[in-house]
């Protein structure tokens, strides 16, 4: 049996798992340290063309498919096949008949806004790193916070936090946040400072470096290639930006305030896929915009019938997400809620966290922002008014019927 978190055999033994921490790595195998068997996993041979071939109870495969199949590929690809760490950035592969639990966790602030290490002040964007540490942009603090996995008495100004300015060392009302694990930094939208910054994760980091000025950015992200895109609510558009460099290509929007196809009204939080396809949460308009690479127009894969708290509509929509079978999800903001947008039905999501109205209780949001997912399925948003942030951990049941992701291919040796 397969599910997120590993292969089991019919005795429910896990045989392998994803967690590195749990892995020798040499020579491109995995060794499970509790294990006898050992597995070879090839990542990113092909996300469409290689399907998944047949592990058996003791691990095997079928090794003539492997030999004409994969093996070409793995010789020709080479060490280009083993991409971010032995994943894919976004690679969050959730089965479409996921559940969550329905009561959230705090894991950072929850006590109230303030400046105190525990507390946010209205707090905006996050990223999740693979070891579940979560940064915060807090908005009203002009700081950037990060969590620990475990840690949730107190987090760690991570950038900012000396107060509302320009200065490289201050931020200014800032409205998202990337982890750049390549070169272990944060990448800020420093609204109020119309400027996009980098800062270091490393210790004693006392100040940043604009990487982009002259935008009013207010969200982030970036694709496999490593371009940058940025939202701009003030002239309605998304811009990819090659890092080093500050004049973007216009990529969503760009024709005024409105709400054609072609137009966006204050764009929010943004995904990029695979293909470089952007996700964009239009917020006035009360919709959730994809548009495919180098189009001038954009489709509408949520919302767009108008405000309202419907299956089919949105309300200000914040953060956004997309896994690798292309389901969106959502912070419908303005119902205090998460709703899951599949591909295959375009015209009503379903709620899968929230729902109940605006509220303190654990089960309730009080306007969201920023919505993320762990690399173990597990969702993250932050709750503006709540001034926290919260945890929902995915109800897994390990069952035959859960696709094995046409990405991972198992050899027994």
């Amino acid at each position: 049996m397969f599910d997120i978190d590993g292969v089991y055999n019919s005795q429910n033994d896990r045989i392998w798992a994803v967690d590195r921490s749990e892995a020798d790595i040499k020579d491109g195998t995995r060794q499970k340290r509790k294990f006898p068997q050992k597995i070879m996993v090839w990542l990113g041979v092909c996300s469409k063309g290689v399907s998944p071939l047949v592990i058996f109870e003791n691990g095997t495969v079928d090794h003539d498919r492997y030999i004409k199949e994969v093996l070409p590929i793995a010789l020709k690809l080479g060490n280009d096949m083993f991409v971010n760490d032995w994943t894919f950035q976004q690679d969050v592969n959730i089965p479409a008949n996921a559940t969550w639990a329905q009561n959230g966790v705090t894991i950072a602030g929850g006590h109230g806004d303030g400046d105190a290490t525990n507390k946010f002040n209205y707090p905006q964007g996050l990223g999740v790193d693979d070891d579940q540490t979560v940064a915060i942009a807090d908005f009203w603090n002009h700081r950037i916070m990060q969590w620990k996995n475990g840690d949730t008495t107190n987090g760690q100004v991570v950038a900012g936090g000396k107060g509302g300015g320009d200065g490289l060392h201050q931020l200014n009302y800032p409205t998202d946040v990337l982890i750049d694990k390549e070169t272990n930094s944060l990448i800020i939208c420093d609204r109020w400072n119309r400027r996009v910054v980098r800062w270091s994760r490393r210790s004693g980091t006392t100040q940043g470096e604009i990487l982009i000025d002259n935008i009013a950015c207010v969200g982030l992200a970036m694709d496999e290639q490593r371009y940058l895109y940025v939202s701009d609510d003030e002239k309605h558009e998304v811009s990819r930006h090659q890092l080093g460099e500050k004049n973007g290509t216009l990529v969503a929007g760009g024709n005024g305030q409105g709400n054609e196809p072609n137009q966006l009204n204050s764009p929010a939080h943004l995904v990029v896929d695979r293909e470089q396809n952007v996700y964009v949460s239009d917020w006035n308009n009360h919709r959730v915009m994809k548009w495919n690479k180098g189009a001038k127009e954009g489709i509408v894969v949520a919302g767009g019938q108008g405000e309202g708290n419907a299956l089919t509509q949105l309300s200000s929509p914040r953060g956004i997400f997309v896994d690798t079978l292309g389901t969106l999800y959502v912070a419908d903001s303005g119902n205090h809620r998460v709703t899951r947008w599949t591909q295959g039905d375009k015209k009503q999501g379903t709620v899968i966290v929230g729902g109940n109205g605006r509220g303190e209780g654990a089960n309730q949001f009080s306007y969201l922002r920023g919505l993320s997912f762990d690399r173990h399925g597990n969702l993250y948003v932050a709750d503006y008014w709540k001034h926290c942030n919260c945890w929902w951990k995915w109800s897994r049941r390990r069952s035959k019927s859960v696709q094995l992701p046409p990405w991972f291919v198992f050899r027994s040796t």
